[in-house]
């Protein structure tokens, strides 16, 4: 790896050979090469440009055709000079390809393997067909989030694809390489989304534990059933967010909203949680969303609008630090976390980079 990372991104000069795939995979991609490696995408037919995939920014896709024993053995060549590779295939589909962690680790053994499923690498569901809600189902994540009464609600694919998926994939890469550094040695990294999941959820255990969570939606602290921590419908048909756990907060949202003082000392009872909910539900209705932004601008209630898609960006602290920007009028966000003295180059261009074989074999050195 390239050290000299200081116009590049901390991970300049770290190389990637990352496997079509759909959810996780390719964003764990992405979030490696937003931060300056090389990453090289292989797809097994030519990639439509057409369709804008921010997944695939800053990477460069080839075409092999890994059924293809000339096309297999291209494949073998980048591997034996990647430091990743990256694929969320079912468990023994690369195994069958001849391009399994015991196969590449004969071409390259300081070769740090990701591997990123559902539910595993072995195990009697392994082989099932699964998606986003189905792993978060088994976790017992999904029962939780919803209102009371009412059905579980998918939040989106963000919770077990992503932040159960992809970035224990990620992270696991990372400290793969990290003691790569003293070992010399590669190994396989196996992230399976059915297993991040519940570390993400240690709080809730340990409310759990200490009969601080009920198993009932909508009647905890952290899942709507807290008037003080939920989303209050306003006079235009729009939403707020309200957090105000903190006393101290609790005491500004009370007052902003005109209602008796007396609920700041009755703050945890949720006995009366109910009856607060609906004063501050009607509260809420006698304003529209961005009056109340007014209201409660510069203020520590813990009060913030909600925001579609196509207002993010303008709000003024997503534009000050340019958290959004737009190319080919498509809406993406900038790369994360902030470095101080390895910033990474900005994501130059959406389409997706189809570049040939030669060239790549070329610039790795094959």
């Amino acid at each position: 790896m390239n050290k000299k990372a200081s116009n590049g991104g901390p991970l300049l000069g770290l190389k990637v050979l990352e496997f079509e795939g759909i959810g996780p995979a390719p964003l764990a991609g992405q979030l490696l090469s937003d931060l300056g490696a090389e990453v090289i995408k292989v797809c097994r037919k030519a990639v439509n440009k057409t369709p804008v995939n921010i997944l695939d920014r800053r990477k460069n896709i080839i075409v092999l055709d890994l059924k293809k024993s000339s096309d297999k053995k291209l494949a073998r060549k980048f591997i034996g000079k990647t430091d990743v590779l990256i694929e969320g295939f079912r468990p023994g589909v690369m195994e069958r390809l001849e391009l399994g962690p015991k196969d590449c680790e004969k071409i390259n053994p300081n070769l740090i393997y990701g591997r990123i499923t559902g539910w595993g690498q072995d195990g009697p569901y392994s082989q099932k067909a699964g998606h986003d809600i189905n792993y978060l189902a088994i976790t017992g994540a999904l029962h939780a989030i919803g209102l009371k009464d009412h059905q579980p609600v998918p939040p989106l694919n963000l919770l077990a694809d992503y932040a159960g998926g992809t970035m224990f994939l990620v992270m696991g890469i990372l400290s793969a390489l990290f003691e790569r550094t003293y070992s010399k040695k590669g190994q396989v990294v196996d992230a399976a989304m059915v297993e991040g999941v519940p570390v993400l959820m240690g709080l809730i255990h340990s409310y759990i534990a200490e009969h601080k969570w009920k198993n009932e939606r909508g009647s905890n602290l952290l899942d709507g059933g807290c008037p003080y921590y939920r989303c209050y419908e306003t006079k235009d048909s729009n939403y707020v967010s309200v957090g105000a756990l903190e006393n101290k907060f609790f005491s500004i949202l009370i007052d902003k909203l005109g209602l008796n003082k007396s609920w700041i000392l009755d703050q945890t009872n949720e006995a009366n949680w109910p009856q607060l909910s609906g004063e501050m539900s009607i509260a809420f209705l006698s304003k529209t969303r961005d009056e109340w932004g007014l209201i409660f601008d510069g203020s520590d209630a813990c009060v913030e609008p909600v925001l579609r898609f196509d207002e993010v960006e303008n709000h003024p602290q997503n534009k000050y630090r340019g958290t959004f920007f737009l190319k080919h009028n498509v809406l993406q966000a900038n790369q994360a976390p902030r470095f101080s003295r390895t910033p990474p180059p900005k994501p130059i261009d959406l389409k997706n980079s189809m570049v040939s074989i030669t060239e790549v074999l070329k610039k790795w050195g094959i």
